[in-house]
């Protein structure tokens, strides 16, 4: 039986964005497919660091779309997806029929299904995949994926974000991967601005916020957030840069609000999580590690 485009191996791997999570996902799929791949950014010095790797520079977003018959994208934001698509000498105008694109960023889910239609109009299929957890995770191909396809392109992909996923789930057609995703930074976010606030009360009311935590971590508001951004960040008061930043995570709760109004839902928690990171931003800390917010409720104490 004659292999179909839905069936056919792919044989060249494309990746544009190798940034903070472009770079070692990128390392991962190399080292274990050992498939041709060709990378694209603008930043020179992850491209540098993947040479070692075997990995192939590309001059051009051109470039990439001609070698490669699977592209992965990992953006920070769905403009610039967008954009990408739509430039002179993008992937619209580059691509070839037969040809999947996988975005791993996190992207408006009106701005997904719309890039879908569009790369689906020249014989293309795009799909939704953006990527959960940290850095440290991208680097140990443990990552959640939360993927928007139909099932047999979803199966054809699945092997390989395996290379650097351990959770792979298939949430819907397409930009339900982004839906899932969406959400999920939202409840994130939101527990942050929780633990914040019950961090700053116990403080206040004579409680180590060490014990308070830990506490919680053997009840019933134990959670990720706790033992992650409120255990290792909040408790020490450490938020670099170049983690997931308030810039950031206010992106992502901006297409939150913007999916919240198209469904008719009046989120109220999201709203007042957009306020503490315009007033974190106010304050000089939008490049910080985005649980910061709990100084503001420290700086409204003492105000």
């Amino acid at each position: 039986m004659p292999q179909t485009a839905a069936s056919r191996p792919f044989s060249h791997l494309g990746f544009i964005g190798t940034g903070v999570m472009g770079e070692p996902i990128c390392r991962n799929l190399v080292r274990k497919l050992r498939l041709p791949t060709i990378a694209f950014d603008l930043d020179a010095t992850a491209l540098a660091r993947l040479r070692a790797d075997g990995v192939h520079t590309a001059s051009s977003i051109a470039e990439v779309s001609q070698q490669a018959d699977l592209i992965f994208l990992s953006m920070p934001s769905g403009e610039i997806v967008h954009q990408l698509a739509h430039q002179t000498g993008g992937l619209l105008a580059g691509a070839r029929s037969g040809q999947v694109i996988v975005d791993l960023g996190t992207s408006p889910v009106d701005t997904t299904r719309a890039l879908a239609r569009a790369f689906g109009n020249v014989g293309v299929a795009f799909v939704d995949a953006p990527v959960a957890r940290t850095r440290a995770a991208a680097e140990a191909g443990t990552l959640s994926v939360m993927v928007g396809a139909e099932p047999d392109l979803f199966e054809r992909i699945k092997p390989l974000i395996a290379t650097f996923a351990t959770e792979i789930t298939r949430c819907g057609g397409i930009g339900c991967g982004q839906v899932v995703k969406i959400l999920n930074n939202m409840v994130l976010f939101e527990t942050v601005m929780a633990l914040s606030e019950a961090r700053s009360i116990g403080l206040r009311a004579g409680v180590d916020p060490t014990l308070l935590f830990d506490t919680l971590s053997k009840g019933s508001a134990d959670s990720f957030a706790l033992r992650s951004h409120g255990m290792k960040a909040m408790l020490p008061q450490d938020f670099p840069e170049r983690a997931f930043s308030v810039h950031y995570a206010r992106k992502d709760l901006t297409y939150a609000l913007a999916l919240a109004r198209e469904t008719g839902v009046h989120a109220q928690g999201a709203q007042l999580v957009d306020t503490l990171f315009d007033r974190a931003i106010a304050q000089g800390w939008g490049d910080q590690y985005h649980p910061v917010i709990s100084r503001l409720f420290e700086a409204a104490n003492d105000q």
